[in-house]
C-alpha cells in the first residue's frame, strides 16, 4: 500500500536532511581538521592559517614521527593488546552472559546483582595497583589482557540480547539431546553476532586508547603501548620538534616543512585516531542492530 505524501512531508524530509547533514559535518570536521593540519605547511599551521583546505601539502611530519624511538615496538604492543584483549572480552562476555540468561543457573539473581554492583562500586586506584602487583602482573603483558575477561557492562549486554532470542529454538535443540555447550555454540553464539560485534567495537576502542595501566604498571619499555609513548612525546612536543629538526634524516628540510610543536601534536593525534576509525566501518552494520535489539528487554 502506497501512502500519498504531501508537500509538508517533503519539506520535513528536506529539513531533517539538512539538520542531520550539518550534525554529521560537525562530527567529522575535527578529524578532517587534524588531518589537514598534519599535511599542510607547518608555518601556516603554527600561525593558525589552515582551517578548511590544506596549503603546501607534504607528508614530512608523518615520516619524521614514524622514526621516533620505540614507536614501532609500541605499535606492535598496542595492536596485540587490542586484538587479543578484544577476543578475550568477547569470549568472556558471551560465555558469562549466556550462563546468566538461564533461569536454572545456580544463584542466578545473586550473581547477576553482584555483577551489576561492581559497575558502580570499586576499591579505588591504589588497591587496584597493589592487587595487580601482588598478582605478578606488573611488567607483564597479561596485565593488558586478564582484566578484559569479565567486564560487567558487556556481560549485561549479552545477557539482555540472548533473552530476546526465542526460547523455542533452544527448547527444540534440547529435545534433540543438545546440552548447554552445544546450544551455546550452535544457536546462541551465531544469533548473537550483532551484540558481539558491538562489544568488539567497544573493547577495541577501549584497548587501543588505554594507556593508564601502562603508566601505573609498566617500567619495561618493551611493554609500552603506542598511546603511552605518543602521550610522552605529546607532552614534550617542543623539545621533540627541536630534536627532529636537528636529527632529521631527510636532508635539509625547507622552512615551511620544518616540524613545529603544533605539527607534532596534530600528527601524534592523527596517528592514534586513524587506525581505530578505519576499523569501525567493518562493524558498523552490526553495531546499530546489536544496540537496538539488546535494548528490548532488561
Amino acid at each position: 500500500m502506497v501512502t500519498k505524501r504531501s508537500a509538508k512531508d517533503y519539506i520535513l524530509d528536506v529539513f531533517l536532511i539538512i539538520i542531520y547533514g550539518l550534525f554529521t559535518l560537525i562530527c567529522i570536521f575535527p578529524f578532517y581538521f587534524i588531518l589537514m593540519n598534519t599535511i599542510s605547511d607547518n608555518a601556516a599551521v603554527a600561525s593558525g592559517q589552515v582551517l578548511f583546505f590544506p596549503t603546501g601539502i607534504h607528508f614530512t611530519n608523518y615520516l619524521q614521527v614514524f622514526q621516533l624511538r620505540g614507536l614501532h615496538n609500541a605499535a606492535i604492543v598496542s595492536v596485540a593488546r587490542t586484538v587479543i584483549g578484544t577476543l578475550v572480552a568477547v569470549a568472556g562476555a558471551s560465555l558469562m552472559g549466556y550462563a546468566i540468561s538461564k533461569p536454572e543457573y545456580w544463584a542466578r539473581k545473586f550473581w547477576y546483582r553482584f555483577i551489576i554492583v561492581t559497575m558502580y562500586f570499586n576499591a579505588g586506584l591504589i588497591p587496584w595497583i597493589l592487587n595487580m602487583r601482588t598478582l605478578g602482573l606488573a611488567n607483564s603483558f597479561l596485565a593488558y589482557i586478564l582484566p578484559a575477561i569479565s567486564i560487567p557492562f558487556y556481560i549485561i549486554l549479552v545477557k539482555t540480547y540472548i533473552e530476546s532470542i526465542p526460547t523455542a529454538l533452544e527448547e527444540a535443540a534440547e529435545i534433540d539431546g543438545a546440552g548447554y555447550l552445544k546450544r551455546y555454540l550452535m544457536i546462541a553464539l551465531p544469533l548473537s553476532k550483532p551484540i558481539l560485534a558491538t562489544i568488539a567495537v567497544f573493547s577495541a576502542v577501549a584497548q587501543w586508547n588505554s594507556f593508564m595501566d601502562t603508566v601505573y604498571l609498566m617500567t619495561d619499555e618493551s611493554l609500552f603501548t603506542l598511546q603511552f609513548v605518543l602521550y610522552r612525546y605529546l607532552n614534550e612536543a617542543s623539545q621533540l620538534a627541536e630534536l627532529m629538526r636537528r636529527n632529521t634524516s631527510f636532508g635539509d628540510v625547507i622552512a615551511s616543512r620544518a616540524i613545529t610543536p603544533v605539527a607534532v601534536r596534530f600528527t601524534v593525534a592523527s596517528v592514534t585516531i586513524v587506525p581505530i576509525l578505519l576499523t569501525y566501518p567493518f562493524f558498523q552494520r552490526y553495531f546499530e542492530k546489536g544496540i537496538m535489539l539488546g535494548a528490548v528487554k532488561g
